[in-house]
Order: structure tokens, then sequence, then C-alpha cells
């Protein structure tokens, strides 16, 4: 009962007039961005961070809020419209809803798209509300140890697990653990990797990295392709915005498999929903072919339905493990650890202890933000999809400029700019090689924890390294974390021997 006394008073703070608003512009620039192609929600969340810093942290939180849930439908509209998912989250629901597109029913893969997002979103934050504030109560009981092997099963997950080349995913890992520890060392004062620039002796801003890998890193990825033909054509969104009764009962069971997939992945640090996306997928493509008139590559509704509810899901869990752990564990949710902390808000254990008031107005602005989604995306999808006609070379020049002056007014430093330049070609080489970013921007915000967690448990222990694995929460995270990488391993044996033979 105190979960949902707290909710209200939450949702006191979110529908106040100017909160709601917030919500809304969140909304809108969150679909915005994601609907165009290869930006996503991540990047909708970095390129608005530096534009938060003259907010509230309560209306800049919950405007985030609506970022976050309104990039992942955005990524959905390019995908189904244009055969070209705004993010990778976002694929699996792109393979039947790019052929009912073809087929004439972009609306209503537009609308399944929508209403998946919603009930995925709604399932999992009602689930946030109720155990999250336990699973912070639990989480009371980490310590340094276990803070340390929660972010190593961090690491390892989102590198070693989800990427598909070991080498490329520990390769991104190091690259982030590098940048993490520029700046000067706390506990002894020495000067690490800054070259005696002072600019350098606080590190380099988060807002710098995201911005810099994310959306320069994606500018000049682009500009490298132009002159290369490009066969994406845009395919009009004409007719019902709904879904007739029939094919809303065909939907509801994908809808509901997709949420319990993506339910707990959401606290697995997987990299996002990738993974429960698939896996979702892959169900309803299963149960399809026992159908007397299977539907699958023809344009399949399910297939739509359930990744769609998987994503959302698993994002609004996400959301749950970010504040009450501190753990994120996607790249958006990494992004938006930054948004807490420039407020000098640390998501975790105590959380909902220092800085209830703002976490339970977040939590609201979860929900409203989600029926605030639902309202603008169902009829107005079509709209949205009107940005694809947008010439990429002003649309890119535009994000440039947008992206340089938000870096810029953050610490009004040449050197943060000069960075920001650096790091954009290091982001364009890592989508150059295939090498995948989440894990260089869970390594940037979870390596100064790590590394402080490991200092305070070997000062603890007199620098016995044995109190790394004494508890019976360290071992429990470092066997799931030997179980998934081992699993991981032979599945990709598995995969590989298939292509062979």
């Amino acid at each position: 009962m105190d979960a949902l006394s707290n909710l209200f008073e939450g949702f006191g703070t979110a529908l106040t007039p100017m909160n709601l608003v917030w919500v809304v512009v969140g909304a809108l620039l969150g679909t915005a961005v994601g609907v165009l192609p290869g930006l996503g929600s991540a990047m909708a969340v970095a390129l608005l961070l530096p534009v938060t810093f003259t907010l509230e942290p309560t209306s800049a939180l919950i405007m985030f809020a609506g970022v976050y849930f309104g990039g992942l439908f955005g990524d959905s509209i390019s995908g189904i419209l244009m055969n070209t998912p705004g993010n990778s989250t976002a694929i699996a629901g792109t393979f039947e809803g790019h052929r009912m597109a073809k087929n004439g029913r972009a609306p209503q893969a537009l609308a399944t798209s929508a209403i998946g997002a919603f009930i995925g979103g709604i399932v999992a934050t009602t689930l946030v509300v109720f155990f999250a504030p336990t699973l912070a109560s639990l989480a009371t009981n980490f310590g340094p140890a276990e803070y340390f092997a929660l972010a190593v099963f961090a690491f390892i997950a989102t590198s070693a697990v989800v990427s598909d080349s070991v080498l490329k995913g520990l390769s991104a890992l190091l690259i982030g653990l590098t940048l993490a520890v520029i700046g000067i060392d706390g506990p002894s004062g020495a000067s690490r990797f800054t070259f005696e620039v002072p600019s350098l002796f606080d590190g380099v801003h988060i807002v710098v990295i995201t911005v810099a890998m994310l959306a320069l890193g994606e500018v000049i990825h682009v500009a490298s392709k132009i002159g290369k033909p490009d066969d994406t054509t845009l395919i009009p969104s004409k007719g019902r915005p709904f879904l007739t009764r029939s094919e809303f009962r065909e939907a509801l069971p994908a809808w509901m498999r997709g949420t319990a997939f993506g339910v707990p992945f959401g606290v697995i640090p997987a990299g996002g929903a990738e993974v429960p996306s698939f896996l979702a997928y892959g169900t309803e493509r299963r149960l399809d072919r026992r159908r007397p008139n299977p539907m699958f590559g023809k344009g399949a509704i399910r297939g739509v339905a359930g990744p769609e509810a998987a994503g959302n899901s698993t994002a609004g869990t996400a959301m749950g493990a970010l504040l009450a752990l501190g753990l994120p564990t996607s790249a958006t949710a990494a992004i938006l650890l930054a948004a807490f902390q420039q407020y000098g808000i640390q998501p975790g254990p105590l959380l909902f202890d220092r800085n209830g008031e703002i976490v339970w107005a977040l939590i609201a602005s979860l929900f409203v933000g989600m029926v605030v989604l639902l309202i603008l995306n169902l009829p107005f999808a079509p709209l949205w999809a009107q940005l694809l006609r947008i010439p990429k070379n002003y649309l890119y020049a535009g994000i440039t400029v947008f992206a340089s002056l938000g870096v810029y007014a953050s610490s009004a430093s040449v050197v943060d700019l000069m960075f920001m330049l650096g790091l954009g070609v290091i982001g364009f080489m890592l989508r150059r090689f295939g090498i995948p970013l989440a894990p260089v921007l869970i390594a940037v915000i979870l390596g100064p924890l790590a590394e402080d967690s490991l200092r305070r448990a070997l000062a603890v222990s007199e620098g016995d390294a044995t109190i790394l694995i004494g508890s019976g929460i360290t071992v429990v995270l470092y066997t799931l974390m030997i179980i998934a990488v081992v699993f991981s391993a032979v599945t990709k044996v598995r995969s590989r021997r298939r292509v062979d033979f």
C-alpha cells in the first residue's frame, strides 16, 4: 500500500500543467528523433541531455521519460515504412511489419506497434511500482565487493555475451574503460591520460562522450555513404489507424507473450531489447507454423505484436533496475544514469529514501508518457513518417550543429569540442568495423563505480582478494556470469556449425 500511496503522490507532481507539458515535449522529441533511421532512442536522450541543464531535476527527468519511450516507438516507424529500423531493438518487428506495409496494411502495422508498446510498457512499469522499492531494500545488503561483481557482470554481459564477436565486444569495453579513467585519480592525486591539459583534469564529461559517439559518429557514418545507391523507399501509410476486433484478438496473445519475454530482460545487463524481441519473434513464428494458414512471410500481425511488446516491457523494467540498483542495462539507460548524475542524484538502494519525491514523480510520468504516446502515435504515425522525407544532407548537418552547440553550452570549453570531434571519428570507426557501442557507454558509466568499489573492498580486507567472492551475492553474480558466457559460447558455436553445413 505504501507503493500505491507514493505513486498517487507522484501523479500529483507529474500531472501539474508544467510537468505535463514536459512529458508531451519529451514524447514529441523522442518520437521525432527515433523515427530517423540510425538515430534511435539512445541518440534522442544523448542529444537532449545538454538541453536540460537549465531545468529543475523533476521536470528534466519527467521529460526524459517521454523521450525514452517516444524514441522506442519512433524506431519502429522507420522500420515498418522503410525497412530501416531506427535502432537494433526494432529489427525483429520490422520483418513482418514491413511486409504488412507492402501489402497495404501499414496503418495496421503501426497501430499494432503502438498498442504493443503501450501494453508492454504499462505492465512493466506496474511491476516497477511494486517491486523496485523491494529490490532497492534488498540492494542495501550490497557492499563494495557486491557492487564490483555487479559492474563486472554488466561488463561481461554487454561485451562478451551480447556482441556477435567477443573480441569486438571486449575492444569496445576497453575503449570505454580508457575514457572512464581520464582525469585526476582521487585517492592518489595522480593524473591519468590527461597529457597535462588542464581541461582534462576533471575527466571527459559524459555528455561529450555520448553525443560524440552516438550523434557525430552516426553523422560521419552517413556522410561516408554519400554517392552510394540507396534502395530504401518510403511506403505511404493510408487507411484506418486502428485494429478491427478480430485483428485485436489475434494480436493480444502475442502482446502478452512478448511482454513476458521482455520483463525479465530489463534487469539483466544484456545491452537492450534485442534478445527478448528476437525471442518473441521466434516464438510467434514457431507457433504460426502450427496454424492451418501460416501468415509469417506474408505480413503476420503477431510478428509485429510480440517484438514490440517485448521491447517496451524491457525498457520499463530497465528503468526499475536503474532506479533500484543504479545499474544501466542498456545504452539508453546508461545515458539516463548520466542525466541523474548531472543533478547530483545517484540511482541505487538509497534513492527511494533520499529522493523519493522525484523518483515517484518519474515513475508516474512513465504511465502518463505512455498514454500520451498512444494518443499521439495511433492516429498520427503517418505524419511522423513525413520526417523521413527530409534530405539527409540538411538533416545531419542540423544534427551536427545541434550537437556541437549542446556540448559547448554544457561547459563552454573548446577542448570539449575537439574531444567530441575525435570521439566522433572513433564512433564512426566502431560502426565501420561492426564494434558495438553499448559496451563503450556502459563502461564509461560503470567504470568509476567498479574502480572505486574494488579499491574500497581491498582496503577493507587489507589486500585480501578473497573478499571479492566472499559473500553469497557475489558468488551468485559470478555464477550467473559464467553460465551466461558458456551458454553464449555454445550457442555461437552451434550457429557457426549450421552455417558451415
